[in-house]
């Protein structure tokens, strides 16, 4: 087999219009790899290189990427933070942060992602593969990691294009015109050198798709047979936000909004050790997420009535206080159907549980 680092499919339509028309909005969503804080990741590059190509054109850049998250999130910020805002294009970088995940899991966050990205209008997509110690080995071999083959079977059916940029850095060292520590001295996160390498297969991705001929028909045909007819019949695509207010408080709570994370607009807090909450949802399952580190408390919750349950989320070295923006998926195998959630707040009697600040973002049912 050989290992392709770009593939043509749909094309880039709804680009090449807004490039034309004198303005395109550029998306990004990823982990930290994407992330645009650091200010040099491979995002960088590619919109300097389409300023410099298209002169002409004004630009907007919506990096939606946050560290340390996974498609599962994204499913939940896509309409906030790339649809709401206009995206002709959207890069999804999902390979590394869903690596962990099991295959099931992230094969329905990822589809219902793509899906809502693709819904009503939709917008061009391209999935991007990056790098994590844990490919090396079938990467070396000749044999793509599962985490990539997985999207690569979504791109195929809902014809996205895709960039491995992790191979082409790979390929890079393996010829000796880059060094390992130049690419990723921690063995995930690239440095600026590393960075442009990433950037480099997405400009020449970018370079052929945008002067090629329109998409062949039959890509659309089938993408719209694609939606109609999901791979997984579970997929995330209907996940839906409720609303902080919906939230029936019992104690000292108060919304806020929040001021320390950026991808955060509001957040139900409390501190105090017993304090719950009730909240009424429909569907299958139920999400929350947090403004997580180490003093955040713990919790224990129960959905209709049902045993309790209580949480006991791992604090890595690398998270501080707070600031991990971290998604909880407390069930997804209910009865479909309305169901309600009790949940209290807890300390959690553990050592890296520093805190009782209990901070929820996001409050999301899965449909």
């Amino acid at each position: 087999m050989t290992l392709e680092v770009i593939k043509h499919r749909a094309g880039l339509k709804r680009l090449k219009a807004a490039i034309e028309g004198g303005r395109a909005v550029i998306g990004f969503v990823g982990g930290s790899i994407t992330d645009g804080r650091p200010r040099h990741n491979w995002p960088e590059p590619v919109a300097a290189w389409l300023v410099d190509r298209y002169p002409f054109a004004r630009f907007v850049i919506e990096n939606a990427a946050i560290g340390a998250t996974g498609s599962d999130l994204a499913v939940l910020r896509a309409q906030r933070d790339l649809i709401d805002r206009g995206c002709d294009i959207v890069f999804i970088e999902f390979a590394v942060n869903d690596n962990d995940t099991p295959t099931d899991r992230r094969m329905r966050t990822r589809e219902g992602l793509i899906r809502k990205l693709l819904e009503g209008g939709g917008r061009d997509l391209v999935f991007v593969y990056t790098f994590c110690h844990d490919m090396y080995e079938a990467m070396m071999d000749g044999r793509m990691p599962a985490s990539i083959a997985e999207f690569e079977q979504l791109a195929d059916y809902y014809g996205a294009g895709s960039v491995w940029v992790g191979l082409h850095a790979l390929r890079q060292v393996r010829r000796g015109l880059m060094r390992w520590e130049e690419w990723l001295p921690d063995g995930l996160h690239p440095t600026s050198r590393g960075s442009y390498a990433y950037a480099e297969a997405v400009i020449r991705y970018l370079e052929d798709e945008l002067e090629r001929q329109p998409g062949d028909a039959a890509w659309d045909a089938a993408r719209a047979k694609a939606l109609a007819q999901p791979l997984h019949p579970d997929h995330w695509g209907n996940a839906e936000l409720l609303p902080l207010e919906a939230i029936r408080t019992r104690g000292p709570w108060t919304i806020r909004r929040w001021l320390y994370h950026a991808w955060i607009d509001q957040v139900l807090e409390t501190a105090a050790v017993g304090a719950g909450f009730e909240l009424d949802f429909e569907g299958r399952g139920v999400a929350l997420a947090f403004d997580f580190g180490k003093t955040s408390a713990e919790f224990r919750w129960r959905i209709d009535g049902g045993e309790w349950r209580a949480e006991t989320r791992e604090r890595p070295d690398w998270v501080g206080p707070d600031g991990w923006f971290r998604l909880s998926v407390l069930t997804e195998s209910l009865p479909p159907g309305p169901h309600r959630l009790e949940l209290e707040v807890i300390h959690g009697s553990r050592p890296d549980c520093t805190g009782t600040n209990f901070r929820l973002a996001l409050a999301a049912a899965i449909r």
